[in-house]
């Protein structure tokens, strides 16, 4: 799995400073985001946890007016259950987004690195986190699926919904 991680971290990296060159940042096409989100455990991990919520920061360059790539990360803090300790999830990741139009639905996806705290002998795994959502030129609402593929055959899943505040520079 991380051969797998390291050969997609290379092919980004290459595909961006390929792209450095032609980048012309503004207003209309940068954006920070930064929000909440909340969700409830599925499959094994709804075992051991009852809930989840964190936050959501990401820095996003459309790339055309209708797709935009950038980085991700945030905070998922997941709460125990029946006498079971809090845990927490900090995804480092890419992610890819296409907008359908300058306002409505937009379909969007991470992939990269989930780092865990609170547990032991497990240090996080691979993050995937597919969304479906509706934006305008200041938020963004989401549904998503959260998948970390995480070490000693643990994997933390969950489901959610979200929203950002985009703010330009």
């Amino acid at each position: 799995m991380k051969k797998i991680f390291l050969v997609f971290s290379l092919f980004s990296a290459s595909f961006a400073f390929s792209q450095a060159q032609d980048l012309n940042i503004t207003t209309d096409n940068s954006w920070f985001k930064a929000g909440l989100k909340a969700g409830l455990p599925m499959g094994d991990t709804a075992d051991f946890t009852s809930f989840t919520v964190g936050a959501d920061v990401r820095g996003q360059y459309l790339v055309t007016p209708h797709f935009g790539i950038g980085v991700a990360s945030g905070y998922n803090h997941f709460f125990g259950k029946d006498g079971g300790e809090d845990f927490s999830l900090i995804p480092l990741a890419g992610f890819a987004r296409y907008y359908f139009q300058t306002e409505g639905v937009f379909v969007g996806a991470d992939l990269g690195y989930g780092f865990l705290t609170n547990v032991d002998n497990n240090s996080g795994g691979m993050y995937v986190s597919p969304q479906i959502g509706y934006h305008n030129k200041k938020w963004n609402i989401y549904g998503f699926y959260q998948h970390s593929f995480t070490e000693n055959d643990v994997d933390i899943q969950a489901v959610g919904i979200g929203a950002t505040y985009n703010i330009m520079f």
